[in-house]
């Protein structure tokens, strides 16, 4: 009789995790790769209330950070085992506005043990329609509307599928503004009149562009959404979803009540409370200037988003940063050619001196390759200091997919690849991404200036070594000779890295 045989464990389905770091709450949501799509299978929510600590210089409090800092080590316990790669955790507008948010995402990395991105208004837009486009269905043949009202901004997308065509960031939120209108408590007729109009003023200038661009339905999303949603179906003044009239009723309600603490609600939170009346100002100021008399509800939103932004990255075939940055080659007509004589030089020195400098993660070949296709995105604006106008133009754009410490590092780069090493804004990016930026600029400069010639004549084999703050290029025997052009380029490199404390050898 032959032995059985044990049957080997089955490989766990991977997990991803995602997290929002809201100017209200702070969400995190797991999910399982199934197939080629996720199933969820946890969800976490906490009330931070992190723009409540914002004081009138714009400084987070210590009581904010704290309340911020503890829900993230609760948060740290079910995702310590998961890989960084797998993990993406995201602050939006109040992270975004704070002057010493710095200090504080410096404290959360050290709980969370992950990275934290700063994303752009128009980022966190994108990647909540992304979010309810996986989340209602993805129809190819309508314009979908999305609002998302959160503590400190609103974002409005229409999209069609799973792309946005349309996209707007505002800075009002149920935080902010009931910190401006309804900080005591009390929900007064003239208090909510003045936040409606608040919001019906941020609105105006977007409200035509957007009617011209048409929608077949509209669809809500997040706290207030989901909370009015709640609310409106637990009192029987709606059957399905928000309707124009059910807000108007709901305002009704809480006008009578006239307090913040006589308001009760079936459906309602006693923590949503304290901001429900800024909420359903946004909410019916959106109704009121677009028109809407229906509006659908998804529970998908931004960290969903960022979940499927992530199984993206890890398939590089569709990562929305690579996307970004061909359509901003594209549009400022990259010479295509000598951009990927560039990168695949520059690829070529980073393998030479990976292991010695570092580099060796699948990411930093990224960067560099990304850099190298945008190096000269500046020469569209004018020749003269072109790194210039590219870095800025990277740095301070709207790009699909990247956040803003990823935005300033491939600034810097572009920034960095010729002339005088800009030393400022290397260590306001070295602050972030340590020895990496710096290895990565001298490594595109290095290429840039061995394709200066702009032909496809091949270079001739040569070596790279990389120490500390040193590099070392060998080049045949007789060549720079032959190449006096390239020699001097390379003797006042020497001297352009001297500058910052690195050392060019080259024979």
């Amino acid at each position: 009789m032959q032995p059985v045989k044990k049957r080997e464990p089955a490989t766990a389905p991977k997990q991803v995790a995602a997290v929002d770091l809201g100017s209200n709450s702070f969400h995190m949501v797991i999910a399982r790769l199934h197939g080629t799509g996720l199933q969820i299978i946890d969800r976490l929510r906490e009330q931070v209330r992190l723009a409540d600590g914002l004081d009138e210089d714009r400084r987070l409090s210590a009581e904010a950070q704290t309340r911020g800092l503890d829900c993230l080590r609760r948060f740290q316990q079910r995702i310590s085992g998961l890989p960084a790669e797998d993990v993406r955790v995201v602050g939006t507008n109040t992270l975004r506005s704070a002057k010493n948010a710095a200090d504080f995402i410096e404290r959360a990395e050290e709980v969370l043990g992950h990275p934290i991105e700063i994303v752009s208004g128009i980022e966190e837009a994108r990647l909540i329609y992304s979010g309810v486009a996986h989340s209602v269905g993805s129809a190819a043949d309508v314009n979908r509307l999305v609002i998302d009202i959160g503590g400190g901004s609103t974002e409005m997308i229409i999209g069609r599928g799973t792309r946005p065509l349309l996209m707007e960031s505002l800075y009002i939120g149920s935080v902010t503004l009931t910190n401006r209108f309804f900080r005591s408590g009390k929900i007064t007729p003239s208090a909510f009149s003045r936040a409606l109009l608040e919001v019906q003023l941020e609105l105006e200038p977007k409200v035509s562009l957007y009617k011209e661009r048409g929608w077949n339905n509209a669809v809500g999303t997040s706290g207030t959404v989901l909370a009015v949603k709640k609310i409106l179906e637990a009192n029987s003044w709606t059957k399905n979803g928000i309707t124009a009239a059910g807000v108007r009723k709901l305002l009704e309600v809480i006008l009578h009540a006239g307090d913040v603490e006589a308001l009760r609600l079936d459906g309602l939170s006693r923590e949503r409370a304290k901001i429900l009346p800024a909420g359903l100002a946004i909410l019916l100021g959106s109704i009121e200037s677009l028109g809407i008399d229906k509006m659908d509800v998804s529970d998908g939103a931004l960290r969903e988003g960022l979940l499927y932004d992530l199984v993206g990255r890890q398939d590089r075939g569709r990562d929305t940063r690579a996307t970004s940055v061909k359509a901003l080659a594209d549009r400022y007509h990259v010479d295509e050619q000598q951009a990927r004589r560039v990168e695949d030089t520059a690829v070529k020195c980073l393998r030479m001196v990976a292991a010695a400098w570092k580099l060796d993660d699948d990411e930093d070949v990224l960067w560099l390759r990304w850099a190298a296709r945008l190096h000269e995105i500046g020469l569209d604006i004018a020749h003269s200091n072109y790194q210039k106008h590219g870095g800025y133009i990277i740095a301070h754009a709207d790009l699909a997919g990247f956040s803003y410490q990823e935005q300033h590092l491939l600034g810097l780069l572009v920034l960095a690849h010729r002339r005088k090493f800009p030393t400022k804004a290397l260590k306001a990016v070295k602050s972030i991404w340590g020895k990496k930026a710096e290895r990565l600029a001298v490594l595109l400069r290095l290429a840039t200036l061995m394709r200066r010639s702009r032909t496809a004549a091949a270079l001739p084999d040569f070596k790279l070594e990389g120490g500390k703050k040193r590099l070392s290029l060998q080049m045949p025997r007789g060549w720079l000779d032959a190449h006096p052009l390239t020699r001097a380029d390379l003797e006042r490199e020497v001297q352009y890295l001297d500058q910052v404390g690195f050392t060019l050898e080259f024979e």
